[in-house]
This record gives structure tokens, C-alpha cells and sequence, in this order.
């Protein structure tokens, strides 16, 4: 999400002592980790330190491949060239070593375009160099893995029905053992003597703190203590909820209420559309969209994982694909149906945001609905013509729109919120950044002057030093402020 200015990232190797000059270890026109939407590091040393493995793009055009191959290096040998190890068309990376330096575990992705397709764990044989997939018949994706000291094992995580969930995969054929129940779990290592794991854990309510947990019997406990003071906001945990969505798909969704939240009250809601699409809302904390925030405004905040959503088998994300406006978008008014019927929500004052493709979805809202009684869009996608010809990652929109606005324009349109904008009545604060270059700022743009133009309540937040996220403290500060404010007068 950077803008290209000629320069590329390499590796390079520093001496621990003596002061040689860096070596350039991936010289040429290549990134060296290439661009990655997220995962392990693409590069890793052998135990020894004789040989580095690294992941690099070869591919003409990079904004139209998601093809990664991986590489190895004789570091021993300053003459030396890299030598390539994977031939599949789609994405392979994030090598990490055995211990006993037998294997190199990767990831690797089947389908060429196609961003959010499954991780598989892969494993290569450095003696025979066989490359095998040690998740094959599991249908969940791959994202972080870790060798056991023995090199009989690794500790993963996974997405898993709206948790960052932690499995143990054994090199035997088993399919990979869960671990943890609730949280998103991260970066886990095991202790030398193999008895002791440690790990990072957060949630909704909570921010990331280490622990460890005895392997024998599961004894143990947090580590570290680095947010002592969140006690006095009473944040209250997640809770985990499903309905009947489209053709009676089982949807699973969170739910936060307010602090000071009391049995027999009614509350506003605010209903949250995720990002990706391909991705899903999880129990881990974050610093951008934080449910508790919202929560503590004194808003009931519901977030779905519908259609396209990851961590619920691969056929639930693909789904998604061609139909950006369809089956989801049945999930989602389903979605909102069913939190309107909650207890303690008050029906008919709700309000929806999202960003990015959630950020689309509240500008598909504006065109199809007026249930709801206000709206913030953050770097939604208004215009799916305009967006697919500034937007850097074309494979994106080529594979989940089928194709280019000149090959399939009837689905552009179709999907497009821009072709319905005559519809547009729902207040509506946009939030854009100036140097996104993922969903560039002409289409937050285009859509305050659609809304301006038809006398819709509308209001515009930009920040010029933000990209596709709103990250520095002071904007994000500035983002909270303006989101609850718009909320409060059009909800509340």
C-alpha cells in the first residue's frame, strides 16, 4: 500500500563483530521480503547459519501476480547465486528451519490471483527435496508456525470460527490437535528442555500479554502485566453468538456491551462491517475499530462474520467472490434482524460503519436500505470501475470481480454502489486518507460529492499523512472523536 518509487528492499548480511560493510545478499530489481498482506517473515536462517532461505516475486508485473517462490542461499560462498526450491504458479513463503535442519516448513497458497486462498503448511525435504503439504485435508488456513525443539512437531495458528486459535501438528498425518479455547493466540515457542510453552494472548477486553503453560500438565499463567490499568474502564468480554444467514448458513458474530451495561436496559446498536472482504472479525484486541471503545460510548456493538469471512473452511470464503452484494448481503441484513431481537437492543436505533470492503458495504447500505440511521464509511470501495484502474493490487479486484471492467463490465456495474447512489438518504460521515493507494482517496471523494449533491446529511474527515489505516495517535484520536460524535447525533 506504498507508493513505488523506483527502490526495492533487499536483504542484507551484517557481521555480529568487525566491521565489514553490509552484503547485499538479493541484488536486482526485486523486493526481498516481497509485498505480503500479512504472515510470517519470508526469510529465515538454517540452524547452522550456512544458508539463508528467502521469498521473492519474479513475476513481470508485480501489482498483477500473487506468485512468491522461495530460494536458498550458500552463505559460506560470497560467489555464490540463489537457487530457486518452489514451482507453484501462486504465493509460497515464510520459511522456517527444523531445528535438526532436515525440513524447511512454508506456506503456500494453490490458486495463482487469488489473495485469500488457503494456506497450506508445506514441508521440504533438504535431503531428497520433496516438497509435501502437511495440511492437506484440513480446511483451515496456515498463518504462523513454530518448530518443537525435538523437530517432530510444530505449534500453529489458525483462524477458527472468529478466534486466533492455536493447533499442534504433529509430522505423523494427524490432523492438526486444538490447543486454546477463546483469544487469538501468537507468536508460540516451546523452551529449550521442550517442557515449557510460550506464547502471546489477547482478546476483545484485553491487550497482549505473554504467558506460558507447562506442556505436561497445562499448569501456568500470564507472564507479563502490561495493562494493569484497563481495570477501571470494567470492559466486558465478548460474546460469542449465531444465526440463520442466507440458505440457512449458520453465521457466527460477536457481540460487546457497554461498561456500564445493566439487565432490563435498552441500548443503541452499532452493527460493524469487516474489511477484506476476505477476513473476519476476531476475540483480539486491536487499536483500530476497537468494539470497546465503541461499547463505552454506550453503544451495543454487534460484528458479523458473514460471507467471505475467513477461519470458517475455505468453500465459506469463497462464496464471497463475484457475488460482493449477494448472499453476504442477505447475511448482513439477517445479521442486523437478529441483533435488533436482542433483549437489551433498542430496536430501530441502530447505525452501521465499516472500512475498506466493509466500507463498500456501507456504501452498497446507502443504495439498498434505510434501516439504519446513520453511517460511516472509512477508504470505501464507491466506484468498482474507477477503483480497479488506481488501486495497486489489480489481481485483486480481477479475481473477485471476474475480470476487468472492459472483460466483465455488467458485473462492475452490478456490484458497483456508485450505480445506485439516486437512493442515498442515510447521514453519512466519510473517512479517507490521502496516501491509500489500496482504495485511493477519489473514491471517498466521489461518494461526499454524491451525497453533498443530493442534500444528503454528509460529512467528510480527511487526513493527508494517512494511508489505507488511520495509525498515528493523534489522527486515530481525531477518527474516535468524529466517529462517535456523528453517531451520537443521528442515533442517539
Amino acid at each position: 500500500m506504498s507508493w513505488k518509487d523506483g527502490r526495492f528492499s533487499h536483504l542484507f548480511l551484517v557481521p555480529s563483530v568487525g566491521s565489514s560493510e553490509p552484503r547485499d545478499l538479493t541484488p536486482g530489481a526485486a523486493d526481498v521480503p516481497p509485498f505480503s498482506l500479512g504472515g510470517p517473515d519470508d526469510y529465515a536462517f538454517s540452524p547452522d547459519s550456512k544458508e539463508l532461505a528467502f521469498a521473492r516475486k519474479t513475476d513481470g508485473v508485480e501489482a498483477t501476480s500473487t506468485n512468491s517462490d522461495l530460494f536458498l542461499l550458500d552463505l559460506a560462498d560470497p560467489s555464490a547465486k540463489s537457487r530457486k526450491i518452489t514451482t507453484n504458479p501462486a504465493s509460497d513463503g515464510g520459511p522456517a528451519y527444523s531445528p535438526d535442519g532436515r525440513y524447511i516448513a512454508y506456506r503456500a497458497q494453490q490458486r495463482p490471483g487469488f489473495e485469500a486462498d488457503r494456506w497450506q503448511l508445506m514441508l521440504y525435504d533438504r535431503k531428497t527435496g520433496e516438497r509435501k503439504s502437511a495440511t492437506a485435508g484440513w480446511d483451515r488456513s496456515v498463518d504462523s508456525y513454530a518448530w518443537t525443539p525435538d523437530s517432530k512437531a510444530l505449534n500453529i495458528t489458525a483462524e477458527d470460527s472468529g478466534e486466533g486459535a492455536w493447533f499442534a501438528l504433529e509430522l505423523n498425518g494427524n490432523t492438526p490437535m486444538r490447543m486454546n479455547r477463546g483469544g487469538t493466540v501468537g507468536d508460540i515457542r516451546t523452551t529449550a528442555d521442550g517442557q515449557t510453552f510460550i506464547y502471546t494472548r489477547n482478546t476483545l477486553d484485553r491487550p497482549t500479554e505473554i504467558y506460558r503453560v507447562s506442556v505436561k500438565d497445562g499448569s501456568g499463567g500470564p507472564l507479563t502485566r502490561s495493562n494493569p490499568g484497563l481495570e477501571a474502564f470494567k470492559l466486558r468480554p465478548a460474546e460469542s453468538v449465531w444465526y440463520e444467514g442466507a440458505g440457512g448458513t449458520k453465521i457466527q458474530a460477536w457481540v460487546v456491551k457497554p461498561p456500564d451495561y445493566v439487565e432490563g436496559r435498552k441500548y443503541p446498536l452499532l452493527y460493524l462491517v469487516h474489511g477484506g472482504p476476505q477476513n473476519s472479525w476476531h476475540d483480539g484486541w486491536t487499536f483500530r475499530w476497537n468494539a470497546q471503545v465503541f461499547a463505552s460510548a454506550g453503544y451495543v456493538v454487534f460484528m458479523p462474520n458473514p460471507r467471505g469471512s475467513t477461519g470458517f473452511g475455505q468453500q465459506f470464503t469463497d462464496d464471497i467472490s463475484g457475488d460482493w452484494a449477494g448472499k453476504v448481503y442477505e447475511d448482513l441484513m439477517k445479521g442486523a434482524d437478529f441483533a435488533e431481537s436482542l433483549p437489551y437492543v433498542e430496536k430501530g436505533r441502530a447505525g452501521a460503519a465499516g472500512a475498506s470492503y466493509g466500507g463498500y458495504m456501507m456504501d452498497w447500505f446507502l443504495g439498498h436500505t434505510t434501516r439504519f440511521r446513520a453511517i460511516v464509511t472509512h477508504a470505501g470501495v464507491y466506484n468498482l470501475t474507477s477503483m480497479y484502474g488506481v488501486t495497486e493490487e489489480l489481481w485483486f479486484p480481477e479475481w473477485d470481480l471476474k475480470g476487468t471492467p472492459w472483460s466483465n463490465p455488467e458485473l462492475y456495474a452490478k456490484l458497483s454502489p456508485h450505480t445506485y447512489a439516486k437512493n442515498f438518504k442515510t447521514p453519512t460521515l466519510v473517512t479517507h486518507g490521502e496516501l491509500d493507494f489500496r482504495v485511493p482517496i477519489g473514491e471517498g471523494l466521489q461518494l461526499f460529492t454524491a451525497l453533498q449533491r443530493q442534500g444528503v446529511p454528509s460529512k467528510m474527515v480527511y487526513f493527508p499523512d494517512e494511508g489505507h489505516w488511520i495509525n498515528k495517535p493523534a489522527n486515530s484520536a481525531l477518527w474516535y472523536k468524529e466517529f462517535i460524535a456523528w453517531m451520537d447525533r443521528w442515533v442517539k
